[in-house]
């Protein structure tokens, strides 16, 4: 199954339902259809294999990864401030590249060494996300999710599959260089409202719009965090402000998926991302280094086999971070492997040290 196939489904069972709303733009299901079908023969026309295209926050955004899905051509989303020069050298790499059966994205990343990686994600992986999200976070068709992030990364994409996979009303943001702008789509929305917002947002939103966010505490139903560490402090003020909200921290990553995660409104635990989603499973090695196996993995590395084979073997992908499970089941991450700290013989996670830093 494909997402753009539930959005199909919609289209059919409640075609005026809103869809997608960005800035004064409004589409409902069936118009949402309409024009993924529209471009989605100009796709298949085309007889190309991949397309790579600027992921904006826009409607035309979503429309045309959505059409090439359903044209079965690769989508190529690449961060809307890539250079021509960055442009034109991923396409040669994909356009010389053998691409698998099966594959639907191409997500390219930079990782610790700063080499850039083409993720490669099926269709299977993408809905396997999806259900993880509905499943563990109550994604529901009564449900306006707000997207703020960069729609050629999984952190925002994967908030997409599970919204228009139950149908729920998806607002498009261009990031949160406009607090307001956050604050009037949570006021204009006719449902409950969620929304994925990083550490360093939530810092932002504590420190400048407390009482905006505190006016907003009974119409937000979650809010999910993750893509690096949150405080235990930070969680405590952030569930002071909102106590009726249910508040998410995540293990992810482009190459896992979508695995874990734990609800913090119940028990603030820094470093506790929860127990595993569905679809997924995570597994510590001798050497303390956490992998993930399950629906959600990715893949492989475009055009890299010897990093691919590094990576993912064996059923599993292998992460460079550190973690733990608990006897409760739930996964605890410690800083990664190459970030760990030697002082006087003792092992000090950079976790460790930035959580009481942002405590005092």
């Amino acid at each position: 199954m494909k997402i753009v196939e539930r959005i199909y489904h919609h289209a059919t069972t409640t075609p005026h339902k809103t869809a997608l709303i960005c800035g004064e733009e409004r589409l409902s299901y069936q118009q949402l259809a309409a024009l993924i079908t529209e471009k989605a023969q100009h796709y298949g026309a085309m007889g190309k294999k991949a397309v790579l295209f600027k992921a904006t926050s826009t409607v035309d955004s979503i429309v045309t990864y959505f059409a090439l899905h359903h044209a079965d051509v690769v989508a190529v989303p690449l961060d809307a401030s890539v250079s021509a020069e960055r442009f034109a050298q991923i396409e040669r790499t994909v356009e010389t590249n053998t691409l698998p059966e099966g594959v639907a994205d191409i997500l390219f990343t930079t990782g610790t060494t700063g080499k850039q990686k083409g993720v490669m994600i099926s269709h299977k992986a993408i809905v396997a996300n999806a259900e993880n999200l509905i499943a563990a976070q109550g994604f529901t068709s009564d449900l306006t999710f707000i997207i703020n992030g960069p729609l050629s990364h999984i952190g925002s994409l994967s908030k997409l599959y599970p919204s228009l996979y139950v149908g729920a009303t998806v607002v498009l943001l261009d990031g949160m260089k406009d607090l307001n702008a956050l604050f009037a789509a949570i006021d204009k929305a006719e449902t409950p409202v969620a929304t994925f917002l990083v550490p360093t947002s939530i810092r932002m939103l504590i420190a400048f719009a407390k009482a905006q966010l505190e006016r907003c505490k009974d119409k937000i139903e979650f809010i999910e965090t993750g893509a690096a560490p949150i405080s235990q402090g930070e969680m405590q003020q952030l569930r002071d402000i909102l106590p009726t909200t249910r508040l998410y921290n995540t293990y992810a990553s482009t190459e896992t998926g979508i695995v874990c995660t734990h609800d913090f409104s119940k028990e603030c635990l820094a470093g506790c991302l929860g127990t595993t989603m569905p679809h997924s499973k995570v597994h510590i090695g001798d050497d303390g280094l956490i992998s993930c196996s399950g629906d959600t993995l990715m893949m492989g590395y475009l055009g890299d086999e010897t990093m691919t084979n590094t990576v993912l073997h064996d059923g599993r992908v292998f992460t460079s971070d550190l973690g733990s499970i608990d006897e409760q089941g739930r996964l605890w991450l410690k800083g990664r492997n190459d970030d760990i700290i030697n002082v006087g013989g003792y092992k000090v996670s950079p976790v460790e040290v930035e959580d009481e830093a942002l405590t005092m």
